[in-house]
């Protein structure tokens, strides 16, 4: 499908999963960027609904590009409403599992922060990548500080950890922020425009059904939305007319004519 498609999205989950995509030559272990990625023809988006661990993309996309293999801010656009999976979440995710397996009650994560980071995406304490666009600004280094101290306060008083300092947190924002700010974009207009230039979007999900947050087989789930009927809210703009688009498609799956979108 991928080869096919003008544009490849994803539209939820982070690096907690994935494709491996086994080609002549190679083998490509991708956890967050699309599989159109290794066509060059073929544009790629990371959306809306995504969890995004910035360090792991940053040696996803060093990987894929050892093994020839372009990537630019022409064929790789990151949505300025995807969450940021900080590097607190990660550590999080670790002292839990160690926590519960004493008791062997492990719930079995991958300790890659993604349910942390959706949780704290819903508590409103985590960066967007579009703020990495603005970390000059007051009210985001204020953000940044309410954020950091609450962290120090579950992270200490839960697992009896170091506190994290401030400075450390802003340098490493500022870091990334300068590796991906030509990359960062309003994915949902970008979408919108590739939907009224009739090209064909393939709509790329990180799992099954059975593993949507809601209707999934719940504790036992992931941490967002799998099902295709979240993939307008997660990937596109306020315009309802692209959000009834991505519906139409979406649901029809055996028309797959260059105006129509494709599930995997």
């Amino acid at each position: 499908l991928a080869e096919n498609a003008d544009v490849v999205v994803r539209y939820q989950g982070g690096n907690n999963a994935g494709h491996t995509v086994v080609t002549d030559n190679c083998k490509f272990v991708l956890n967050l960027l699309p599989s159109g990625i290794l066509h060059p023809d073929v544009t790629c988006v990371l959306g809306d609904g995504m969890v995004v661990d910035l360090d792991h993309l940053e040696n996803e996309i060093e990987s894929i590009r050892e093994k020839g293999i372009v990537i630019s801010p022409q064929n790789l656009k990151l949505s300025k409403h995807a969450t940021i999976s900080m590097p607190w979440h990660k550590i999080q995710d670790e002292l839990e599992e160690d926590r519960l397996a004493k008791t062997g009650s492990a719930f079995g994560s991958t300790r890659r922060g993604i349910a942390y980071a959706y949780s704290d995406k819903y508590k409103k304490k985590t960066l967007r990548l579009g703020d990495l666009l603005h970390l000059d600004k007051p009210h985001i280094q204020s953000r940044l500080k309410t954020m950091l101290e609450y962290k120090n306060l579950e992270l200490g008083g839960c697992y009896h950890q170091a506190p994290m300092s401030y400075p450390a947190l802003l340098s490493w924002c500022e870091k990334k922020a300068e590796q991906f700010a030509p990359y960062i974009t309003d994915t949902g207009n970008y979408i919108a425009a590739a939907l009224s230039n009739h090209q064909k979007v393939v709509l790329e999900a990180q799992l099954g059904a059975m593993r949507d947050i809601d209707y999934g087989i719940f504790p036992y789930t992931s941490s967002s939305s799998t099902i295709f009927l979240s993939c307008a809210v997660r990937l596109s703009s306020a315009d309802t007319a692209s959000c009834r688009r991505l519906l139409l498609g979406s649901a029809d799956l055996s028309q797959s004519s260059p105006n129509r979108l494709v599930e995997m």
